[in-house]
């Protein structure tokens, strides 16, 4: 079979371009640390309650303007409710489920994650600017999916 010098010329930018894309996401993989999270952590889901840090969900101060969330997600709930912080604090949040999948999504940052039954997510943000922050569910979960959101207030 002959290829035509065009397709040959394509062929070759092509598979230079896959190349150069592959390099760049490994690149990044490694210098960066941005590869897709790898916290295998699990739970039981019926044992949530009894088991640390879960049965004791809150705020806690872990460091000079920083603190960790704990968090359970269950039928359209996120306990606990209502979480205030200063401005310039970073939040490490660990979350689970309780029932099924739930989203977690912080409006006008860019953190976002999926809560996932019998998984603890553990994800980091930083709250420089001062106001109420809307944290909404964005996986649905059932009929009263629409109802399940809390606040994150930072003062």
């Amino acid at each position: 079979m002959k290829m035509h010098l065009d397709e040959k010329i394509w062929l070759t930018l092509s598979f230079g371009m896959i190349m150069i894309f592959m390099f760049i996401t490994g690149y990044q993989a490694f210098a960066f640390d941005l590869e897709p999270p790898s916290n295998k952590e699990i739970i039981d889901p019926q044992k949530v309650d009894q088991t640390a840090p879960f049965d004791k969900p809150g705020i806690t101060k872990i460091g000079e303007n920083e603190y960790e969330v704990v968090m359970t997600l269950q039928v359209f709930s996120f306990n606990p409710a209502n979480i205030e912080v200063p401005a310039g604090s970073t939040v490490h949040f660990t979350l689970t489920s309780k029932d099924v999948v739930h989203g977690f999504e912080v409006a006008e940052t860019n953190l976002n994650t999926m809560v996932v039954p019998g998984h603890i997510q553990k994800i980091t943000q930083k709250f420089d600017k001062p106001g109420t922050y809307l944290v909404l569910c964005n996986e649905y979960c059932g009929a009263g999916h629409q109802l399940m959101s809390t606040t994150i207030t930072v003062k």
